[in-house]
């Protein structure tokens, strides 16, 4: 089903360009450092943790849990309040790193905390494909 994206679209900037062509291709990529190995979200030129300038990008499964979240029934911003209610989550990657998104393809009042998910894809424009979760 083709719908009309409405909502906001993200600013691709150079740093961030290779997570959101992976998007386009259906995969999830994070960043890890190759010096702590540690994982991080969201994209940056350096490591979170050790601040090495060493990083990588990883594709991941995309399996997770949900974190926390709330239920929006309102928002008067532009392109949202045709989509209300729903689900803004923080989930819990599998590797451990935590990425702020939607939950969709289920009703907000089934979304609980450690809720198993996984990503899924949808276009907004043929140039950027958004990453939602959904249950699994």
């Amino acid at each position: 089903m083709t719908q009309t994206w409405t909502r906001s679209l993200p600013a691709i900037s150079p740093e961030t360009k290779p997570f959101w062509d992976a998007c386009r291709e259906r995969k999830l990529l994070v960043q890890r450092c190759r010096d702590c190995s540690k994982y991080q979200t969201y994209y940056r030129a350096f490591c979170c943790h050790c601040w090495s300038r060493d990083v990588e990008d990883i594709a991941v499964p995309g399996t997770g849990t949900v974190w926390a979240f709330t239920v929006a029934y309102q928002n008067k911003t532009p392109g949202w309040e045709d989509f209300v209610p729903y689900v803004l989550a923080a989930i819990e990657l599998d590797e451990g790193v935590k990425l702020m998104t939607n939950v969709i393809n289920t009703r907000p009042d089934a979304v609980h905390i450690g809720m198993p998910v996984k990503v899924t894809f949808v276009d907004a424009t043929d140039e950027v494909t958004i990453p939602y979760f959904e249950p699994r």
